[in-house]
Formats: structure tokens, C-alpha cells, sequence
């Protein structure tokens, strides 16, 4: 029998004035979710269903940007991507551009059983939910009044907003005081904290899954789509780890992170651990992101070259560990 082990993140690149009671907050969702994950290891659940049921209840909580409390577009629209893979096989579904599913994970799952491809888009994926039976919900349902509030003030900055659990007093007072900050594709960032939501997990079988999800970037181009839905990218799972990331998604894309992480230990024969170091110092260039991961064997590894990343996992052998910080 292999170790299980479970690997959770809620998104790199983390306000480091970001107060107290937000933090908590947070910490209590992924403590939460992550229990979740070890209560299914525990009973004999799959990878899969694991990772898909974490990644439902974190996009069920407006805490993080999925689902619920998702990054509006710059016409006040939803537009969310998932995808999940199982590291049997190398089987795989994506979705983005959705609108109304109220599980945007669940849906890439059906992809993967249910359809002849691997990834839908905007109204062929919210069709496909609607055939499949999929809870789907008024666009309202994802709004809430901090989403809201932070698409005003980055149409008023005419920036992209990474981070828009910052209290909007504190994000109005920063970005008058931050006009020359990060820089993304020609555009000014205010803060850097996707806040993505992610789950790679190894059963008791030795059987890998990874899945990610999001809403992308506040006041964002409607159609465009990040790093979360694209397998190698943003999610990534083999017989030799389960990986899912976070951060500035055009970095992770061009990366291939994901998958790079599998590809040097296989290649190179490096340790999990070692393999995210790797990948984390040497594939992202001047991008910024982190990443969850877990081994086939039951290793669980983390790695981010920004400050901070809402992660948490735990482990067979009775480890358990939630952190933002170094």
C-alpha cells in the first residue's frame, strides 16, 4: 500500500500587510477544506474525487478567487476556467469562460468522463453543463460586495488587480502610492495575489490527481484565459506527482511549470522537493508564482518566489501543516 498524501493552495503572492483577521480567515477555509481531503484519504477515496470534492468546497467560499467571490472582467462579468487531471492515464478536462456553473471543477470533471475532448470553452462548456445536469446559477451568485468594490477602483486606476481581498480603503491608499509597481504585459498590477485555488493528491493506491481553479484577474479582457485551465501549465498530474499552480498565469504558461515539475524528475531524476526548487528558481524567468505538489510515493512539496502563498497539506504518517508564509 502507498502513503497518501494531500497538498491544498488558495494562491501565491500574499499583500505582507494584509491584516490579521484576513489572514485568519483564510487559514480556517484551508484548514477546513484540507480536513475535507484527509476525511475521503482516510475512508479509501480516490485521488480524484478527492481533489474534485476540495476543489468544490474551496470555490463554494467567496474567501478565495473561484466560484463564489471569482475576479469580474472588465464588463462586470464572471468568466471562470478549472481543470482537473488523473494521473492514470494522463486523462484530463478543462473548462473556462464559464459563467453560471456554480462548480466550475465538476464540470472539467465531466469533460474528462463524459465528453470525446478535454477541454470546452464559454458557450459549448455552459451547454455541456446544462446536458450534464450541473448546478448552474444567476451570474449575481458569484458577485459580492468586495469583487464588486475592487472592479470600481480598477477601472478608476485603469489596472489589473491581483488581489482584491485587501480592504478597499487600504487597496485605494496603496495604489496612489504604488503608480510605478509591477508590470504585467504592458499593464500596471496593483497587488499580486491571484489567490487561484488548487488540490494535487496521492491515494492509498499510489494514484495521482491534480486540480486547479479560478476566476483569473479583476477588471481583466473578457476571453482571456490564464494558466488554471491549461494542462502543463497550471495543473499536471503522472505516476511520478500531481502538481497545481498559482501566480502570474502568462509566466506559468510559458513555463509549462506544471508539467516541468514531473519532467526533471523524470528526466533528471530529482526528488519532488528538489524538482520544485528547480522549476520555482530556474523555469519562471522574471514571472512570479508558487505551486503545490505532491509524489507518487507521498512526498508533499510547495515553492513560490513571491511573498507568501495560502497553502496547507498533510500526510499519511499524521503530518498536517496551513501556512502563508516562509
Amino acid at each position: 500500500m502507498a502513503r497518501w498524501a494531500i497538498a491544498i493552495h488558495g494562491g501565491a503572492g500574499v499583500d505582507p500587510n494584509l491584516p490579521e483577521h484576513r489572514q485568519e480567515e483564510a487559514e480556517r477555509v484551508l484548514a477546513r477544506c484540507l480536513q475535507v481531503g484527509v476525511d475521503m484519504l482516510r475512508s479509501g477515496a480516490t485521488a480524484l474525487d478527492v481533489v474534485e470534492a476540495v476543489v468544490r468546497e474551496l470555490e463554494t467560499d467567496p474567501c478565495f478567487n473561484s466560484g463564489r467571490g471569482s475576479a469580474l472582467t472588465r464588463a462586470s462579468t464572471v468568466e471562470m476556467e478549472a481543470s482537473i487531471m488523473d494521473g492514470r492515464g494522463r486523462r484530463c478536462g478543462a473548462v473556462s469562460g464559464v459563467s453560471t456553473v456554480r462548480n466550475p471543477v465538476s464540470l472539467a470533471r465531466r469533460v474528462m468522463d463524459k465528453s470525446p475532448h478535454s477541454y470546452l470553452a464559454f458557450d459549448g462548456a455552459e451547454e455541456f453543463a446544462r446536458e450534464q445536469g450541473l448546478e448552474v446559477v444567476d451570474n449575481s451568485y458569484f458577485m459580492t460586495e468586495e469583487n464588486v468594490g475592487m472592479l470600481k477602483l480598477a477601472k478608476e486606476s485603469n489596472s489589473i488587480l491581483f488581489d482584491y481581498r485587501i480592504p478597499l480603503a487600504e487597496a485605494a491608499a496603496s495604489e496612489s502610492h504604488n503608480k510605478s509597481g509591477m508590470v504585467m504585459n504592458g499593464l500596471p498590477i496593483s497587488f499580486y495575489a491571484p489567490e487561484t485555488v488548487g488540490c494535487a493528491v496521492v491515494d492509498s493506491s499510489g494514484h495521482t490527481a491534480a486540480a486547479t481553479s479560478t476566476g483569473g484577474l479583476m477588471n481583466k479582457m473578457t476571453g482571456r484565459i490564464g494558466d488554471s485551465p491549461l494542462i502543463g501549465a497550471g495543473t499536471y498530474a503522472c505516476g511520478h506527482c500531481a502538481v497545481s499552480c498559482t501566480g502570474e498565469g502568462e509566466a506559468i504558461i510559458r513555463s509549462t511549470l506544471a508539467r516541468d515539475v514531473a519532467a526533471v524528475m523524470e528526466y533528471k531524476g530529482l526528488a519532488l522537493q528538489e524538482a520544485v526548487d528547480f522549476c520555482i528558481k530556474e523555469r519562471l524567468d522574471e514571472g512570479f508564482a508558487g505551486l503545490i505538489a505532491v509524489s507518487g510515493t507521498g512526498e508533499v512539496a510547495y515553492g513560490f518566489n513571491c511573498t507568501g502563498m495560502f497553502r496547507g497539506c498533510a500526510t499519511e504518517d499524521g503530518f498536517m501543516e496551513i501556512g502563508i508564509w516562509e
